[in-house]
């Protein structure tokens, strides 16, 4: 594997320790701008819901630069969103600063899936769309945690420095050791786009992840709380929980990996019946403390794998220059259902208590892996114009319910 794909995932690590690092801290903000813990949410969920909203804009308007380029300004312009985070005076400057980076935070993820494919080839693209992926994983490993564990020793500022040193280690090892990557193959028509586009399989597929990234962050966008507030744990025992949370998830998004290259379909359904029965489990038992101990290192093993999950269950059967235009897409719709599932879960807590927020996130699940069985049968058109597009093109024949 070439040394360019694991740096792009120290750069996935940077991204991702900025957008869900605030989720160790909102008990810490909530406190210091005495704000309710649905508003805090925001940091989150307006993060995401920028992303969503950016993503299809920015990626047509950078895809014609040269990858590395754009790589690099991304973290530059993350760097600076985390310092001036840092020293943000109150919460309206804190949420400005936040927003800024999440513009382009979808360029740098669907330029780096593309980039690891192609340099790892055919054969290896899986495996180098898991590396990057992994960046993820480590994120909520050491990025999270170290997040929580800086503001409880520190204060929450000190977590926005760490996101930002992280972010300049990543952009100083991506300038220096990653070759130019100018962009030389065909960019995909418009016309060839709408074709893709009108694949009601991949809607389906798309809105199916969309709806497993919300169940996920129902709860996980509020688990620091959750710690907190039912499970009576301290600032220094939620980091170590999260902590343990992420180390089993590097654990589980390396045997997922391993099971969705077997069977993506049975693994996806797999994880969403694990998780829900988890999150049953958290209910039950998130008042005591050995029980949801026990608890958090299986959930962390399960909830890790999700965004592999939800990747490969939307790009399987897709190749060629689809494969650049569905990887840009991926972003806004995985940002959507973390922005939907955030609010969902802030809603939830706001009207009835933290502790039912885990019955928000059930039924999302549920639905998802109901929609993980429908299929449409489609009719396949040849067009000229698009070529190595989808596998699955045009227009609905019939429904059909496995």
């Amino acid at each position: 594997m070439k040394k360019s794909i694991y740096i792009m995932a120290l750069g996935a690590f940077g991204i991702i320790t900025t957008e869900f690092g605030v989720i160790g801290i909102l008990p810490a903000l909530v406190k210091d701008f005495h704000i309710s813990i649905d508003t805090a949410g925001w940091l989150l969920s307006a993060f995401a819901l920028t992303v969503a909203l950016a993503g299809p804009f920015t990626n047509m308007l950078t895809a014609k630069m040269n990858r590395k380029t754009i790589m690099c300004l991304v973290l530059g312009i993350f760097v600076i969103s985390n310092l001036l985070s840092a020293v943000a005076p109150n919460f309206t400057v804190l949420m400005i600063a936040r927003i800024l980076p999440a513009f382009l935070h979808p360029v740098f993820w669907a330029v780096s899936m593309t980039a690891a494919s192609k340099q790892a080839g055919p054969k290896d693209a899986p495996k180098a769309i898991a590396v990057v992926m992994a960046g993820l994983s480590v994120a909520t490993v050491l990025g999270v945690p170290l997040t929580t564990y800086m503001a409880d020793l520190f204060n929450w500022r000190a977590s926005f420095v760490l996101s930002a040193f992280i972010n300049l280690l990543a952009f100083a090892a991506l300038a220096m050791f990653v070759p130019s990557m100018p962009v030389t193959e065909k960019q995909a028509s418009s016309k060839s786009q709408i074709q893709i586009l009108s694949s009601v399989q991949l809607w389906i597929k798309l809105l199916t992840s969309t709806i497993i990234l919300a169940g996920m962050f129902a709860t996980y966008g509020y688990l620091a709380e959750y710690l907190d507030k039912v499970s009576h744990m301290n600032g220094a025992q939620i980091s170590i929980m999260l902590l343990m949370f992420g180390g089993t998830g590097i654990l589980g998004n390396w045997l997922t990996g391993i099971a969705l290259s077997k069977n993506v379909q049975l693994t996806a359904r797999v994880f969403l019946i694990s998780l829900v029965i988890i999150h049953v489990l958290a209910y039950k038992f998130g008042g005591l403390f050995i029980p949801m101990v026990t608890i958090l290192s299986v959930w962390g093993f399960v909830h890790t794998g999700g965004f592999l999950v939800a990747n490969l269950h939307v790009i399987n059967g897709i190749h060629g220059t689809a494969l650049d235009f569905v990887n840009s897409l991926l972003p806004s719709f995985f940002n959507a259902g973390i922005t939907l599932g955030s609010l969902l879960g802030g809603f939830v807590i706001a009207r009835y208590g933290i502790h039912e927020v885990i019955w928000m996130t059930i039924p999302l699940l549920l639905l998802a892996l109901g929609l993980s069985f429908v299929t449409i049968k489609e009719k396949q058109r040849v067009n000229k114009t698009a070529i190595d597009e989808i596998t699955e093109p045009e227009p609905v024949q019939v429904i059909v319910c496995e």
